[in-house]
């Protein structure tokens, strides 16, 4: 930063110095006092000046060094905060290994005890279904053969079908024939449905 002579004391040594060139006969010695004292402030202006930018300068290194403590203070804080951070992490994953470690022990305690429940139930419900199903079998196997009777008394019915059978049973005028044959195919599936074996 530089610091001029101020525009009034030059304007004052200017004035000084054409008056005094004006009236130079008349009182030189007066005019040579104020050119001396002009002189002086002039001079004291400029040690001024150079005080003033001595003390700028000052300034502007204090200001950089402060600027790089700061600096060097950010990157302190930085790197703190990153292994601070990195410290969390760290224990909050051992943490979550720890839980899910935990968390695997317990239910593979569970499932075994589960498990043994699990099979002392279905023997014994295997041993209930076990005699449930020889029952089962049994009542089956006469179903089977009421099946068979069944489908043996329809297939002899359609071996003994004649083309006049098959046209008694077309007839459109009474329908008798129709009507027999519509009884005879019911009959067979209720005998069917009966045998239907039910879980």
């Amino acid at each position: 930063m530089r610091l001029g002579i101020p525009k009034t004391t030059l304007l004052v040594i200017a004035g000084l110095l054409a008056a005094a060139s004006a009236h130079a006969d008349q009182d030189s010695d007066r005019l040579r006092e104020a050119l001396r004292s002009a002189t002086a402030q002039t001079r004291a202006l400029e040690d001024q000046r150079t005080a003033l930018q001595a003390k700028v300068a000052d300034a502007d290194r204090e200001k950089a060094a402060m600027k790089a403590q700061v600096d060097a203070a950010k990157d302190e804080v930085r790197q703190l905060k990153k292994e601070n951070r990195e410290a969390v992490d760290e224990f909050n994953q051992r943490l979550a290994e720890r839980d899910e470690t935990l968390d695997k022990w317990k239910s593979a305690y569970e499932e075994a005890a589960t498990v043994a429940r699990s099979k002392d139930a279905e023997r014994a419900k295997f041993e209930g279904e076990a005699a449930t199903y020889k029952a089962s079998a049994k009542s089956c196997k006469a179903k089977n053969t009421e099946l068979i009777k069944a489908g043996r008394e329809i297939l002899a019915r359609y071996r003994t079908l004649t083309v006049g059978d098959n046209f008694v049973a077309t007839e459109p005028l009474t329908g008798l024939g129709r009507i027999e044959v519509q009884t005879f195919l019911q009959d067979s599936t209720d005998k069917i449905l009966d045998q239907k074996v039910t879980p």
